[in-house]
């Protein structure tokens, strides 16, 4: 486990990038002790400034591995599909839990946000949305995910909702982000959870399979977040968050990048004899492969010493993502 105490020093990273954005270095401004919004904001404006910290993209990709999990835990468990009430109900619960996570992220994270380019363009650093404003809209978004999924489905969902919440912002956010380079590592365990939520909403239980695309997901985020973290190893470094990118050299960060990807690509397969038909299988063998020989190439130009392009991965990762958990959907309905 690596700690900090200060801001570590800045490296040099080689990372090639297209336009202004990523060939620029923006001045890191002095942090302020509690921004205050304007004192006329258009109410469009607000409304944006509120969806944004929600952080959309993050809750359509958590939402992309929720409802496949539903419709596998409905067809395994009593070979039929979730109700759609059901559906409909987790997704907007889900929805508002993520968004309900991420407000309050922003929150915690206010400071940080101002020194990082990556993050200065959120409401808070924009002073678009009061601190104040955004931890009780956080609030109240979580709470009512949580009534909501327990009233729709059933108390463990709910009970996991809550859970995931907790942990992102409390265990994550507050602790792991700021304490140790495994933050991105352990920090997945909130990424994978809405598996596990959306499982448990259509069958009550946790069974080996929904276990399994949890592992999925969760082995997944490190080559994901890693890809991202090296392009923004100077913001890490200078908000003294001791990202693996930051504290370790970039051939560590290439190996690990390697590692989990062959380990997400294993918990894909497993899932294949346990009820999925070979077009899952397929969909998993080729996706895997190409994510993990993305994985290699981002290690091999680290090794050469060449432009890494972690966006590849990045992308790529997204996309693998996608396409597995559509194949997971899809599979519910060949049987």
């Amino acid at each position: 486990m690596h700690r900090i105490a200060e801001s570590p020093p800045r490296r040099t990273i080689v990372v090639e990038t297209t336009g202004a954005a990523g060939s620029e270095q923006a001045p890191a401004p002095e942090p302020e002790t509690e921004p205050a919004p304007p004192s006329r904001a258009r109410f469009s404006d607000v409304l944006k400034a509120y969806v944004a910290l929600t952080k959309p993209r993050i809750v359509e990709l958590l939402l992309i591995t929720t409802v496949p999990a539903m419709f596998l835990a409905a067809r395994l468990s009593y070979d039929g599909l979730p109700h759609w009430l059901t559906v409909i109900a987790v997704v907007a619960a889900g929805a508002l839990a993520a968004g309900s996570a991420n407000a309050i992220n922003c929150y915690i994270d206010r400071h940080i946000d101002q020194l990082m380019r990556r993050t200065q363009r959120r409401p808070i650093p924009q002073h678009t949305v009061h601190p104040r404003n955004a931890l009780i809209f956080g609030l109240i978004a979580g709470a009512i995910s949580i009534v909501l999924i327990g009233f729709a489905s059933n108390l463990l969902a709910a009970a996991l909702t809550l859970g995931a919440i907790f942990y992102y912002d409390v265990v994550y956010t507050m602790w792991l982000k700021r304490t140790t380079a495994m933050n991105t590592v352990w920090g997945g365990v909130c990424g994978a959870a809405p598996v596990l939520i959306g499982w448990a909403a259509v069958t009550g239980t946790l069974s080996i399979e929904a276990w399994i695309l949890f592992a999925v997901v969760f082995l997944w985020q490190p080559p994901h977040f890693f890809a991202l973290a090296i392009k923004y190893a100077d913001d890490y470094a200078a908000a003294g968050i001791p990202m693996l990118t930051v504290v370790a050299p970039m051939r560590r960060v290439g190996i690990e990048s390697v590692v989990y990807a062959w380990l997400t690509l294993a918990a894909s397969l497993a899932l294949w004899p346990l009820g999925m038909t070979p077009l899952y299988g397929v969909v998993a063998l080729i996706t895997g492969g190409l994510f993990c020989l993305e994985a290699h190439k981002m290690h091999g130009r680290i090794c050469r010493d060449e432009p890494i392009k972690p966006m590849r991965l990045f992308h790529w990762s997204i996309t693998y993502l996608t396409l597995l958990f559509v194949a997971v959907a899809v599979d519910s309905f060949l049987v």
